[in-house]
């Protein structure tokens, strides 16, 4: 399994619309990024990603898990955008913010930090497992 990041600012998609969206999940559409799409063309089902808040909050509120590959983005009819499909899994117990993440030492190479304006990214097993217990919740 793999670990991803997708990014959302709450204002256009939030945690509580992709919570309300059920076992169904919605298309993670909209990127018009070529390594945010080849990122989206690794997942596999199953793989779990944080589900961040950009622009006003900057935190992770939530995990959410891959359950459709990459197809075509039914935004576009540009055959060079690809999506896949995410649920919401569970959210946070305690919300963890860029500037908590830039705090600790362990997350110091972590993309979200280097590169915190790619809206799909990977997020390594130990950044996983790091945040998950920041956020309260168990890996």
């Amino acid at each position: 399994m793999a670990y991803w990041l997708f990014k959302s600012e709450p204002s256009t998609w939030s945690w509580d619309e992709q919570v309300a969206s059920g076992g169904a999940g919605e298309e993670w559409d909209g990127v018009r990024n070529y390594q945010a799409r080849n990122y989206m063309r690794q997942m596999k089902v199953g793989d779990r990603g944080f589900f961040y808040h950009s622009q006003t909050d900057k935190e992770i509120v939530g995990t959410v898990e891959v359950i459709a590959e990459a197809h075509p983005d039914s935004t576009t009819d540009d055959a060079r955008w690809e999506c896949v499909d995410i649920k919401a899994i569970v959210p946070l117990k305690t919300p963890v913010s860029l500037e908590r993440i830039k705090q600790e030492p362990l997350l110091a190479d972590m993309v979200l930090v280097r590169n915190s304006r790619l809206s799909v990214q990977p997020v390594r097993d130990a950044e996983w497992k790091l945040i998950c217990g920041m956020g309260g919740i168990d890996p």
